[in-house]
């Protein structure tokens, strides 16, 4: 076994990410058929992938108090679990984007939300719940925000999005730790 661990750790990550993607996808398939659903059926169903998140997210605890290779890469993932459990992030999207750390789709993604908005084709609570979203990803990945996003962000700022900030300090130095987790993957895909 030289690779002591190595490619264990690899497709056990791998294993975590797709089953992550999964139940984002859930989500996102939920959002897009929601119009379909009654209330009460709509929350029904949303419930059963928030309360497999919330087990992932618990079985992501115990994984990193046990294994300390894994933990910043399961640290971002576990940030990208508690905004989705505590809904500061409405869009499976930008979730998924976020728990990949792909700053440059979600640049992207900003784009097309101010484009669509421009045009009346996005409604403008929408365009500012997801451009909140957005901004709060790409500051939480450590993107430098323009004067104008970081206001956008301060003037628009809501009790959940203020709460997933706090959540992730709480994990310690979040900014950081999703630094180094980046990097490290980038250096494994590499």
């Amino acid at each position: 076994m030289a690779s002591r661990g190595k490619s264990e750790t690899e497709k056990l990550k791998h294993n975590l990410e797709e089953q992550l993607d999964r139940l984002v996808q859930q989500l996102q398939d939920l959002e897009e058929c929601r119009e379909d659903l009654d209330e009460d059926e709509y929350e029904e169903t949303k419930n059963e992938p928030l309360e497999q998140l919330k087990e992932f997210n618990t079985t992501l605890e115990h994984m990193m108090a046990g294994d300390m290779t894994l933990v910043d890469e399961l640290n971002s993932m576990q940030l990208a679990i508690r905004a989705a459990i505590s809904e500061a992030f409405k869009t499976p999207e930008v979730i998924r984007m976020f728990a990949k750390k792909q700053p440059g789709q979600l640049r992207q993604r900003l784009a097309e939300m101010e484009r669509d908005a421009k045009v009346g084709k996005l409604p403008q609570d929408v365009y500012t719940q997801q451009k909140m979203e957005v901004l709060m990803a790409l500051r939480k990945l450590g993107e430098k925000l323009s004067p104008e996003e970081a206001n956008f962000l301060t003037t628009n700022s809501n009790a959940a999005l203020s709460q997933f900030e706090k959540v992730s300090e709480d994990l310690g130095a979040g900014d950081k730790l999703l630094q180094v987790a980046g990097s490290q993957v980038a250096a494994a895909e590499k």
